[in-house]
This record gives C-alpha cells, structure tokens and sequence, in this order.
C-alpha cells in the first residue's frame, strides 16, 4: 500500500467526501489490519471496522506533514486509540444469546406459517402461533437485525435509514451507524415494528400496514414518529 498523496489529504481536510472515500478505498487494508487486532472480543467485524474507519478519518483531519512524519505512522495509533475507545465505552449493543434463539426460533415459525397460508403474515399471528407477546416477538426479530436494517432501502422511495438520518460527512455516517443501533433497540415496539419491516424487510408502507393489522395513513404516521424519536435520541 503507499502512502496517501499529500494533495488528496489535503482535499479531505477541507472538506472534500469524495477524497475521504478514495482514502478509506485506498487504505482499507490498513483499516483491516488494525481492526483485526482486536477480533474476538464480543464485537461484530463490521462494528470494528466501522470505529477504525472513523479512528482513520479523525488521523487523516490532523495529519500535518510539515512535521516530517509517515502518514501510517500517526494514523495508527489513532485508528487503534479509537477501537480501544469504543471497547472500553461498551459502545455496542450486545444482543443476549436468549434473544438470539428467540429470534431463531421465531423466524422458523414464521417460515412454516406464510408456506401454511401462502401469504405474508401478521406479526400477531407470528406470535400467537409461537406463544409470545406481541411486544416480545417483534422486539426479538428487531433485536438481531439492526446492521441490515440500516443498509436496506424501504419498499417505496428506496431510501435507507442511514439516508434519512445521516450528515453530509462521512465521518458523521460512520459514528451514525454506530450510535443509531442503540437507538433502534430503545425504540417502543411499534415503531420498532415499522422500522423492522419497513427498512429490514423493505416493505411498503402499505404491505407493512397489512402485517400490522392497520391502515396505510397509520404507517406513515409511525414512520415519521419512529425516525423523529431517532433523530432527537442521535442529538442528546
């Protein structure tokens, strides 16, 4: 790997995503390495990577090379400060390994129902069927798909959650991803629910409305109520 041209760290620092993305592309195998170290530790690859990344944007703003120093030389302490940092903070959101069967177990259920009816079935049903609370059976579904949940556009306009909610930095994605997580999982279970379906399932608004037993209009309301009660928890 060689080493970043002062221009292009230059056009990052002021300002420029485009040069932080070809930054990130180029360095990636340093980003990896670094996160590897700390593989094994209770934390998903993704989420390390996600902090070393950011550790990595944070060394490219303060980089000087008027100092004479190797660009890989002072990023990285800085990229492995900001792993150690998240760790000690515990700034995951475990997911239980009971919540994690529980999942499991309802996604079966979910599985043998829609090929017994042939169709999409509501979360009531779901959890009727396997003997849980309503509350219980969409929050376990929700519990371990937050990562997907991100990333996945809804059924009609194609956005993402991250879409709706992120800054124009790619710093400020990268800590965003992170910290919407927590705020997913803090989410009263409606929402919740309209969150999982629409951006973890990407359902439509109306599709979701008909697993939930409400009308469309309902579904709007909740969405924009959910992302609002994101977007204020991601401000305190």
């Amino acid at each position: 790997m060689s080493a970043p041209s002062a221009e292009l760290i230059h056009r990052a620092q002021a300002g420029d995503t485009e040069a932080d993305a070809q930054l990130l592309a180029e360095n990636n195998g340093l980003i990896w390495s670094i996160a590897r170290r700390y593989f094994g530790r209770g934390v998903e690859p993704d989420d390390l990577y996600q902090m070393a990344s950011l550790g990595f944007l944070k060394a490219v703003r303060g980089f000087d090379d008027r100092y004479g120093t190797q660009f890989s030389t002072y990023a990285v302490p800085k990229i492995a400060g900001e792993i150690r940092r998240f760790l000690r903070d515990d700034g995951t959101v475990k997911v239980s390994r009971t919540v994690k069967d529980r999942a499991r177990h309802l996604r079966q259920v979910q599985s043998e129902l829609e090929s017994e009816f042939g169709r999409e079935i509501t979360i009531s049903e779901l959890a009727e069927r396997a003997g849980v609370p309503v509350e219980e059976a969409a929050m376990a579904a929700q519990a371990v798909r937050p990562v997907e949940s991100l990333e996945q556009p809804s059924g009609d306009d194609g956005l993402t959650l991250l879409d709706r909610l992120a800054g124009e930095s790619m710093e400020e994605t990268i800590a965003l991803r992170l910290s919407l997580r927590d705020a997913i999982d803090k989410l009263p279970g409606r929402l919740a629910q309209v969150i999982a379906l629409r951006y973890g399932r990407e359902l439509t608004q109306q599709q979701t409305a008909r697993i939930l037993g409400v009308s469309q209009v309902q579904v709007s309301r909740l969405e924009r109520k959910a992302i609002e009660t994101l977007r204020c928890a991601l401000q305190t």
